[in-house]
């Protein structure tokens, strides 16, 4: 194993500079964020082991590890997520980088943060044809957004469409009528060969997905991700009397437990409009 050359430290530096300006851009993180994950990297690459072998680089995490070992968990959690993302960046461009030492830290699950009916609606009346249906495949399907980036028109009929999720499970998704009918209006106005969200006869990033929703949330002064959409949708299924195994089901979830904690978020809700409404609610 040969330890990393300078040349190949200024390039990880310059590709970390190209990193965070696609937070902003691409993922519409706020300045705040940005400056969080520029001084999480910066304090990492000072500890991390970088070195190349079998035209591999690799990241040993061990020794940044160790550094850090005295924060809590979530802390951790967190420095780690900004390594791994920022490794993930330079796989994109062709870097071959590898971890090392990357197991994850256990951290307390918190609640996810669905966006408001109301809200989505809003957005709804500002977006074009081609957002407007981004947006409602999200909301009406509880899709991830590497779902709809690889959605092909032969897997969408008139009643259901053929979801392809993690581990290549296949599952089947009712369609609301207006998602359906979107969707046709949507085909017969833009000639998609094979994806359903594609240009130049390729599909859309899963990057160029979710810059287009961090633009429509944007117009009505949100910060959403495509992830809170789905959200949004296995909690107003549940909140609705849906059963849980049915969400799950829809979901693509490996395990009911994952789809419980959409459950927790019912609770909470029901806690805050509580507390709001009762007269003592506020002492």
């Amino acid at each position: 194993m040969m330890i990393l050359r300078n040349f190949l430290r200024n390039s990880i530096d310059k590709h970390k500079k190209a990193f965070l300006l696609s937070l902003q851009e691409y993922r519409g993180y706020s300045d705040l964020t940005i400056k969080t994950y520029d001084e999480s990297l910066k304090e990492a690459l000072q500890y991390i082991e970088i070195a190349e072998e079998k035209e591999q680089i690799i990241f040993n995490l061990m020794p940044y590890r160790i550094h850090i070992a005295g924060l809590n968990a979530k802390t951790i959690s967190k420095k780690l997520s900004a390594i791994r993302s920022f490794c993930n960046f330079l796989n994109e461009q062709n870097m071959n980088v590898v971890l090392l030492a990357d197991e994850s830290i256990k951290v307390a699950k918190t609640l996810p943060k669905p966006v408001s009916h109301e809200h989505i609606l809003e957005a709804l009346q500002q977006c074009n044809l081609e957002e407007k249906l981004l947006v409602m495949m999200l909301y009406t399907l509880g899709l991830r957004i590497s779902e709809i980036s690889s959605l092909e028109r032969k897997n969408i009929s008139s009643e259901w469409i053929r979801v392809i999720g993690k581990g290549n499970k296949q599952r089947d998704i009712p369609l609301l009528k207006i998602t359906k009918d979107l969707i046709d209006e949507y085909l017969s106005t833009f000639m998609v060969k094979k994806f359903l969200f594609e240009k130049k006869g390729e599909r859309l990033s899963e990057n160029s997905l979710r810059y287009m929703i961090t633009k429509i949330f944007r117009r009505v002064a949100l910060k959403v991700t495509p992830h809170q959409l789905r959200h949004s949708y296995a909690s107003s299924l549940l909140n609705a009397g849906a059963p849980i195994a049915d969400v799950s089901e829809l979901l693509g979830h490996s395990s009911m437990a994952t789809t419980q904690i959409y459950t927790k978020l019912g609770s909470a809700l029901k806690q805050q409009n509580y507390n709001k409404a009762h007269p003592l609610g506020e002492c």
